[in-house]
């Protein structure tokens, strides 16, 4: 039991700082490229790699039974976009240095998630839940008056990750088989931008830039490495450990906007950073209960 238990945290640790900290540098890295390019690259470089992982762990059973049924793949393509807009978001924080409100919004989606939980799924709740939940709304509307502007990032971050995983709780199907159907769906519309950013002369990766078109190729293990470690430490340690574990990535994703790449923190953001992070304590406090 404590050997799962130290392997199960070391996956989850691992994934975490992976989204939190190798994530961000490489997408800082590569952000010579637009941020639809490359959404489209780890869209696309992702589908590949998973097709590679399904053969070798011989899942493609799961993958025809989940798409036997039209309403798993209407599932999935939804799942699929949000998915793709939550990337893009992320993508143009970390490429326009907002990385701090990214971080933001990976920190209050749990919360937004436990909301989502009640409105639409009627499950139980209690008074630290619901405190929580208005501390985050605080937080907001205390940005929107003294700052004069919604943090959009930060919450298109937390809604389309919050609405991907209620919804995904419709269909039983594993991470990776999930991911595949959700990237081979939009598929279609991630070689759509590509040729339309070829034909404007808009594109990054091509042949006459083999060094850059092979950063770029990165984008999709960048992507699934952390996929297949928090998803080991998810089923050796449960999902509360696992869910505490988790915001090791946006304060690894805080500290690094903030003191690496210096991008600014006035009074008004650190105090609502303060009433979201009350919330997030008293989350984590709820799951070591259970």
């Amino acid at each position: 039991m404590k050997k799962n238990l130290l392997k199960g945290s070391l996956f989850t640790v691992g994934a975490s700082l992976w989204w939190g900290v190798i994530g961000v540098i490489y997408f800082k890295f590569t952000s010579f490229a637009s941020t639809i390019e490359l959404t489209v690259h780890r869209t696309i470089w992702t589908a590949l790699l998973l097709v590679i992982t399904t053969s070798y762990f011989s899942k493609w059973g799961e993958f025809n039974k989940i798409i036997s049924r039209k309403n798993n793949v209407f599932i999935l393509f939804i799942t699929g976009l949000l998915i793709t807009i939550n990337w893009f978001t992320w993508l143009y924080a970390v490429k326009t240095n907002n990385l701090i409100d990214g971080a933001l919004g990976y920190y209050i989606f749990p919360i937004l998630s436990v909301f989502f939980g009640i409105v639409f799924l009627k499950e139980k709740f209690n008074k630290n839940q619901i405190i929580s939940i208005l501390l985050v709304i605080t937080a907001l509307i205390y940005l929107l008056i003294k700052l004069g502007q919604v943090p959009w990032i930060g919450i298109i971050v937390a809604i389309t990750f919050s609405l991907y995983g209620l919804i995904r709780k419709k269909i039983k199907v594993s991470s990776d088989i999930g991911l595949l159907i959700e990237t081979i769906l939009t598929l279609p519309i991630a070689i759509s931008l590509f040729t339309f950013l070829v034909m404007n002369d808009l594109n990054i990766f091509s042949l006459e830039k083999p060094v850059l078109s092979f950063y770029l190729f990165w984008a999709g293990l960048i992507t699934l490495v952390p996929l297949f470690w928090y998803t080991k430490g998810f089923e050796l340690i449960g999902i509360g450990p696992a869910s505490m574990i988790f915001f090791l990535t946006p304060t690894a994703q805080f500290i690094l906007g903030l003191f690496f790449f210096n991008e600014p923190l006035n009074f008004d953001k650190l105090i609502s950073f303060i009433f979201i992070w009350i919330a997030v304590t008293i989350y984590l406090n709820e799951l070591r209960k259970e």
